[in-house]
């Protein structure tokens, strides 16, 4: 094995040096127009951008939307300097990720009901007849209901 290694070592450095050798070999000479006088452009000058008109970053749209697909779920968009200051750091960053995590993860395994629970309406109230014939009494007397006797 070590006499394989060292066999290939200097084949490699062999052909490093015959392929130094003929690049200097290589036969070329100076230019054999190297008196005559080099054309140089003439003066370019810039042109101001119009101030006018804004330029638009977004004018290009991509014109094929792919479909959502689960790395556009895990896909977070990475903060900029000034948010990663304004939470603490990436230290502080990174501890408060893990208890989030964690505290997801300590949500599902326990099953415990969401903290924000969605707003469930009563139904109206059924009012019998008698009930009935007594709101639009007191509605009469105080004479503010005139649409609510028309439903």
């Amino acid at each position: 094995m070590r006499g394989k290694g060292l066999r290939g070592t200097t084949l490699l450095a062999g052909a490093l040096l015959a392929g130094a050798a003929q690049g200097q070999e290589g036969g070329a000479g100076p230019p054999e127009r190297a008196n005559d006088p080099v054309t140089t452009l003439g003066e370019v000058r810039a042109l101001k951008p119009d101030e006018e008109v804004p330029v638009d970053l977004y004018r290009f749209k991509n014109p094929v939307e792919p479909a959502p697909n689960a790395f556009n779920r895990a896909w977070r968009e990475p903060p900029s300097l000034q948010e990663v200051g304004m939470r603490g750091g990436y230290v502080m960053m990174g501890i408060n990720y893990a208890i989030a995590k964690t505290a997801q993860g300590l949500h599902t395994l326990t099953r415990a009901p969401d903290q924000i629970q969605p707003a469930v309406a009563r139904p109206p109230p059924g009012l019998d007849a008698d009930q009935q014939r007594r709101a639009l009494q007191v509605c009469a007397a105080a004479q503010e209901c005139g649409a609510a006797v028309g439903d």
